[in-house]
Parts: structure tokens; sequence; C-alpha cells
């Protein structure tokens, strides 16, 4: 699933394309899932003659700023955003990307086209648990007003995420999942950053010393600005990270540097830890 820095990237590769431009044409293909029910050719009419004022994003949720109100995209499990814009195609070089930009072809899967005259903006989703939807403003949506602070913009200083996790008993691994809590980190970051802190996933929140819970914020801060640096490239992702080893379940690898490595249910998710270095 596209985390903080794949929404990120994507995002970045939107406002290259799209701010300060005019939506000469928008294409919508028919999908009552992921437009929750608004028919295409209202999408269309209401998107057409735009222009694109800004992005912005929180999270996993990214939207544009309009001359009129704002449109959310959420890529969901398998959505991703392309670039089309002839001469420069491209897309995000996440994990198992499953849409690419090919020269003179229109994707498979494509539900949204944004066009600002030679500028080409795609949202695809093959397994359609993706969203668009239009709200007045940001704050107007209560599905970003129910967001937590970003883990990349927003990440809290030192005393107020050690009371953060004080008053919380679940999991830190669940807790981190939620992004009512925090918004942006999914399951591969969690598992990264606990790792990094050395702390284990099925830890409870509360039971973090003051030295844990800052070792954890700093690790959030690092792991999380460093893969936002890199336009979430997993290719660029230093060789040590356990992303690159997490994969795969239980035919996944057995070592992570010499160490065992474990895949355990935490938070109703599989999680990859390291017994021997996360207590």
């Amino acid at each position: 699933m596209p985390e903080l820095p794949e929404v990120e990237a994507a995002r970045r590769m939107i406002d290259s394309a799209l701010t300060g431009r005019v939506l000469t044409e928008a294409v919508a293909r028919p999908d009552d899932i992921v437009f929750e029910g608004v028919p295409p050719e209202a999408t269309m009419a209401r998107l057409t003659g735009q222009t694109v004022r800004g992005t912005g994003r929180r999270g996993k949720f990214m939207w544009l700023e309009l001359d009129e109100g704002v449109l959310f995209l959420h890529l969901g499990m398998t959505g991703a955003i392309l670039d089309l814009t002839p001469g420069r195609e491209r897309n995000v070089n996440y994990y198992r990307v499953r849409a690419e930009a090919v020269p003179g072809e229109e994707p498979r899967f494509l539900k949204l086209e944004l066009r600002a005259d030679d500028r080409r903006i795609a949202f695809v989703d093959g397994r359609r648990l993706g969203r668009i939807w239009s709200a007045e403003t940001p704050e107007a949506c209560h599905r970003f007003s129910a967001l937590g602070p970003d883990a990349h913009l927003d990440l809290p200083d030192a005393a107020t995420w050690a009371g953060m996790l004080g008053r919380r008993k679940a999991p830190i691994k669940a807790l981190l999942l939620d992004q009512k809590f925090l918004a942006g980190i999914g399951n591969y970051l969690a598992d990264e950053v606990l790792l990094v802190a050395r702390v284990r996933p099925d830890r409870a929140a509360a039971s973090l010393s003051a030295a844990e819970a800052e070792a954890l914020r700093v690790a959030i801060r690092d792991v999380v600005g460093h893969a936002v640096a890199v336009d979430a490239d997993y290719e660029k992702f230093p060789p040590e990270w356990l992303f690159h080893v997490r994969w795969g379940g239980g035919k996944g690898a057995d070592l992570w540097q010499g160490h065992e490595l474990r895949r355990d249910t935490v938070g109703g998710r599989t999680t990859a830890w390291v017994p021997d270095l996360q207590k």
C-alpha cells in the first residue's frame, strides 16, 4: 500500500505538472466505487476550466486546490499517479508498482485523467480501493479532519510525543498504524522505525520509557524523511533497511544482518521484526 513517502512523491508529480495551469480537459471513467457514486459527467464538468492553485497532503491523503473547492485523491492499496505528459512520462518507483507510464498509451485501469494543455496526469487503480472526492476545503472534509498530525510535516516535539504514547495501552505497532494518532505511517514504515528504535512491535505504547519514546520519534523523523527525500524510490533506500528483506510473509528472508527475522501478526497486520534487537 502506498504510504506517506509514495503519496508525497505523487503529490510532487501532480504539483510539477499542473499547479498554475488551467484544466483544459478532465476524463473520468465510470466507477461508482472509486468516485463514491458521483457520475463521471459531473466530475468532468466540475473540473474542466478550473485552475489548479496548488496541492496539499496530510498522511496518505492528497488534494488539488482549485478555483472552487478541492479535489481529494486517496491511492488506497493499489492506486497510482502517472505523468503522461509527452516526453516526460514517469511514475513513482515504489515497490511492486502495478502501473507504468508508457509513451502514447492509455494506462490500464484509468479512473481520472487531468489535462492542462500538453500536461497530463492520470489516476489509475486496478483493484478499485482508491477514492476520489470533492470538498469545499480540506478542513470541511470529515475524513481529513479525523487525521492525526502528519508524520513528516507535523511530527510532535519530544514532550508532546511522550505524552501521546503515555496515554495509550495499545501495541505500539498498532498505534503507529492508526491514522487518527499519526497520519502517514503504514506497515513497512512502522516495522522500519520500530527496528531502528529497537522497540518490540507488541509492546504497549505506554510502557516505553522516555528514552525509548524519543528514539522512536527520531526514527520516524529520519526514516520517513529519507524516503521522502528520494521520492519513495525503493531502490534508493539504504541497503541496511529491513524493507529489502521484510516481504514474502513466511517465505521471505529468515535473517536480517545475521539476526533471526520473525513475522508475527500485530495489530492485525503481518509484522517483520528482529527479536535479538527489539526489546
